[in-house]
């Protein structure tokens, strides 16, 4: 039976990560680490870590607590809440899931653990300039040498490739569109260059250039040419926690819009008294409990066996279009004073619209949406 309510277990972790995320990652502690070159506090890291929250997803025999997608929408709901920003996304869910689907025996006993417990952060070098979300997207090449191969190419919107112990790079191995394979790189090797980049959110990501960069067999993950069935399948579940980022983060956006609208005061009443003002936000209320019950459901189909080709990216679709949309409400709520660095509501709002444009973008999902819809595959 469809049941879209937190348990009790479930609801005691939300309020563990709000209790420990309001202490160690206040918004003044935000706005401290933007543009940051490393991105994050090493002491909610830490904690983080110790509260086995880190390896809440993977196995629990390689240290993990091996909970599901409910409980880890939990977790980022209250992570896109407080804007906590931390590298628990992109090495504890995407690349610790591609290891933990695919890894080799030694490849997990030698990072899973780590990984779980923070002590090591393995990031994605996926997306490159000018190219698309899909497989074919992949261009940098890995050409078969002796003994191994070399990677040549760039990426970009690598995050936190700065604190990262290995990249886990996805590189073209032939001519066929999926013929994609995943490779563990250390960020120190030669022919590695890490560059910052800056962007809206003022989160960390780093252009990272690869020109003959040596790795051998022990290094790929997974079977030859399997990288891209491995990335795609965690990235359906992964993006559920993106969606829930998205929804803990305009929750608050809204709390405090709404706050806003009975305090202040024109023409000797509140703004929320005015009509157009209170139907806006009467609109944004009932998007917003839309958004959540979609991003629920995705995670319970998935933890109930379910398949989530299409549930998946509406999740992250909905909810990011909703988190933007509210933030940008939020901003005119504000008035002026809203886009000014002093008012929090303008970190939600840049942050709202890169995480839309990330990791898979509205235009993909929709592919993905329509292809699971008219059964093909997606453009």
């Amino acid at each position: 039976m469809l049941d879209l309510e937190f348990s009790d277990e479930q609801e005691m972790l939300r309020q563990t990560v709000r209790a420990l995320c309001a202490t160690h990652s206040p918004l003044t502690v935000v706005r401290e680490l933007e543009d940051d070159p490393r991105g994050y506090s090493p002491e909610l890291w830490r904690q983080l870590g110790e509260l086995d929250l880190i390896g809440l997803m993977l196995p629990e025999r390689f240290g993990g607590a091996g909970m599901g997608l409910l409980e880890g929408v939990a977790l980022y709901e209250e992570l896109g809440r407080s804007l906590a920003s931390t590298p628990h996304f992109v090495s504890a869910i995407v690349s610790g899931g591609v290891l933990a689907s695919a890894g080799s025996e030694e490849q997990q006993a030698s990072w899973l653990p780590r990984i779980a417990t923070g002590e090591a952060i393995v990031t994605p070098a996926w997306l490159e300039p000018e190219n698309g979300f899909g497989p074919e997207g992949v261009q940098v090449r890995a050409v078969d040498a002796s003994g191994g191969w070399t990677i040549s190419g760039v990426k970009r919107h690598v995050a936190f490739a700065g604190a990262a112990d290995a990249l886990l790079v996805l590189a073209r191995t032939g001519a066929d569109a999926d013929a994609v394979d995943l490779f563990l790189v250390d960020p120190s090797a030669e022919g590695v260059t890490l560059t910052q980049q800056f962007s809206l959110a003022s989160d960390t990501q780093y252009l990272v250039e690869l020109v003959g960069v040596r790795v051998t067999e022990a290094d790929r993950v997974g079977p030859a040419g399997s990288g891209w069935e491995t990335w795609d399948a965690v990235m359906h579940d992964a993006i559920v926690l993106l969606a829930a980022q998205a929804m803990g983060g305009a929750q608050y956006a809204l709390e405090i819009a709404v706050q806003y609208a009975k305090d202040r005061e024109q023409f000797g009443k509140p703004l929320g008294a005015f009509q157009a003002l209170a139907h806006n936000l009467a609109d944004a209320v009932t998007t917003v409990d839309g958004a959540f019950q979609l991003v629920h459901e995705a995670a319970w189909a998935r933890d109930s066996g379910h398949r989530v080709d299409r549930l998946a990216p509406m999740a992250k679709l909905f909810a990011c279009h909703t988190f933007r949309d509210v933030t940008a409400l939020a901003e005119q709520i504000f008035g002026g004073v809203g886009f000014t660095l002093e008012f929090d509501i303008q970190l939600y709002f840049r942050r709202a619209k890169v995480l839309q444009i990330s990791w898979w973008d509205t235009r993909y999902l929709e592919e993905l949406v329509a292809a699971s819809v008219l059964d093909r595959q997606p453009a």
